[in-house]
C-alpha cells in the first residue's frame, strides 16, 4: 500500500435504516472509514453487526424500500454514491468495484453458463464484442485457477464444486478490472482445504492487480492472515480500527478482546471450554444513544448507559477506539 496515497474510497458518516413491520431498524449507525490504493482491509463483527449492510449500502445492492441509505457520504471517483443516479451506480458496479457475494451457490444463475454470465459484464462495461469477451472470459478462468479454462465456459453452475463456484464468482467480480474488489465472506460456505485456496488466490490476485479489497468476515483467522488493517463492527457502528498487527497485539475495546477470546487456540495451553461472549446483540429500534455492548461489558461505567461513545485515537499508529474503558489503566479513559 502506497504511504500517504490519497484514499479510493472514503466514507463519512453512514446510515442505513430499514423499514419493518415493527418500525425502523438502524442498521448502520455514522460508519467512516477510508480505503486506499491496493489495501486489504478486514471488516469482523457477529451475525448482524452490520458489516454486509454497510458495505451494500456503498453500491446501491439494497431494495429500497425496506432499505434507506439516509445519511452521510460515499466519495469513490469523484462520485459521491450515495446521491448518485440510478445509471450512475450501474456504471460503477462491476466496471469499477467488483463485489463478490456470500454463497457461491445461490449467487450464479443456474440457467446461463458460467461463460455467458463472465462475458455479460465485458461486454456491457468493457464495450468487447462477442468474440473479445469470450477469449478475456476464458483468460479469467485461467486466473482463478480453473483448469481446461475454454472449454468449461459452456458448462453451467451445477457442473461446478463449491469451490470452482467461488472461483468463477471471483473472476466475474475481477472481470472489468475493478479498483476496489468487496468481498462478503466468500469463503464461509467452503471447506477450510478449499478455504485455504481461495485465500492464497486472492493474495496473488491482490499482487498482480494491484486492487484495493474490503474482506468481510466473522473469522478472526482468515483475517490475521491476510489484511492490512482490521475494523471491527458492533451494534451497527465501527468501534475499533487499527492495522492488523497492532489490533491482535493490543486491542483496546472490550468487544474486540473478547472476540479474540472466542477463537480457539491451536498451540500452548489450551482451555477446555470455549468461550463465549455472554448476552445478545442490541435492537436496534432507535439510533444509538448510548454504547450498545454495555449490557455485555465486564467494564462498563455509568456514562456507558447515557453517552454513546465516538472514536478517539490510540497511540500514533492509526489506531482509533469508541470506548470510556482504558484497558492500559483499568479506568475510565481521559476525556
Amino acid at each position: 500500500m502506497p504511504d500517504g496515497a490519497l484514499p479510493v474510497l472514503e466514507v463519512k458518516g453512514l446510515k442505513t435504516t430499514f423499514k419493518t413491520r415493527g418500525g425502523q431498524v438502524h442498521a448502520v449507525n455514522s460508519v467512516s472509514f477510508e480505503l486506499r490504493p491496493g489495501e486489504l482491509l478486514g471488516v469482523v463483527g457477529e451475525s448482524g453487526s452490520g458489516k454486509s449492510v454497510t458495505m451494500m449500502s456503498l453500491i446501491g445492492l439494497l431494495p429500497s424500500p425496506p432499505a434507506d441509505v439516509s445519511g452521510g457520504q460515499i466519495l469513490f471517483d469523484g462520485h459521491d454514491l450515495r446521491t448518485a443516479s440510478a445509471e450512475t451506480l450501474r456504471e460503477i458496479r462491476g466496471a469499477r468495484i467488483g463485489f463478490i457475494f456470500q454463497d457461491p451457490m445461490t449467487s450464479l444463475n443456474p440457467v446461463f453458463t458460467v461463460g455467458f454470465q463472465l462475458m455479460e459484464p465485458l461486454r456491457k462495461h468493457m464495450g468487447m464484442k462477442k468474440g473479445q469477451a469470450r477469449k478475456r472470459a476464458a483468460e479469467l478462468l485461467e486466473l482463478v485457477g480453473i483448469p481446461d479454462a475454454a472449454r468449461r465456459l459452456k458448462d453451467y453452475p451445477h457442473q461446478f464444486s463449491g469451490g470452482m463456484r467461488q472461483r468463477v464468482m471471483i473472476a466475474i467480480a475481477l472481470a472489468c478490472d475493478p479498483k476496489v474488489l468487496i468481498a462478503d465472506e466468500p469463503t464461509t460456505a467452503l471447506d477450510v482445504t478449499i478455504q485455504a485456496q481461495i485465500l492464497e488466490l486472492v493474495k496473488d490476485l491482490r499482487e498482480k492487480l494491484g486492487m484495493a479489497i474490503v474482506w468481510i468476515t466473522h473469522d478472526l483467522g482468515v483475517i490475521a492472515g491476510i489484511a492490512d488493517r482490521v475494523m471491527v463492527m458492533y451494534g451497527g457502528q465501527v468501534v475499533e480500527q487499527a492495522p492488523s498487527r497492532e489490533l491482535f497485539a493490543n486491542p483496546q475495546h472490550p468487544y474486540t478482546r473478547a472476540l479474540l477470546k472466542t477463537v480457539p487456540k491451536v498451540h500452548g495451553e489450551r482451555d477446555p471450554k470455549l468461550n463465549v461472549i455472554e448476552g445478545q446483540p442490541p435492537i436496534l429500534m432507535s439510533e444509538p444513544s448510548a454504547c450498545a455492548f454495555r449490557d455485555r461489558c465486564a467494564h462498563a461505567f455509568a456514562r456507558c448507559a447515557t453517552e454513546n461513545p465516538q472514536r478517539v485515537p490510540v497511540g500514533t499508529t492509526g489506531h482509533d477506539v469508541a470506548c470510556f474503558w482504558n484497558p492500559d489503566t483499568g479506568s475510565e479513559r481521559d476525556a
